[in-house]
């Protein structure tokens, strides 16, 4: 797995809470590309990775769901997830 936070035990289950809402409110196919991009490159040569990490981004951008966080953002709403 990856750490991007330590807390204390009794913080577990609030912070693994906050961060699965979070995750939860993205789009899912984009959550998805991710998951499968981190798990795909991370045994690449580090050139390779970058490399693959640079498609999957380009790809990333042309979901329907990239463009709807890109106006959700610049126009300061949620987002509408179509999952596409």
């Amino acid at each position: 797995g990856l750490v991007n936070k330590v807390v204390s035990p009794e913080d577990l289950r609030k912070e693994t809470d906050a961060l699965a809402l979070k995750v939860a409110s993205k789009s899912m196919a984009v959550v998805a590309i991710g998951k499968e991009a981190f798990y795909r490159q991370r045994d690449m040569p580090l050139a390779d990775a970058y490399q693959y990490s640079s498609d999957v981004m380009v790809e990333n951008m042309m979901f329907r769901d990239a463009e709807e966080g890109i106006s959700a953002f610049m126009a300061k709403r949620s987002p509408e997830w179509e999952d596409r």
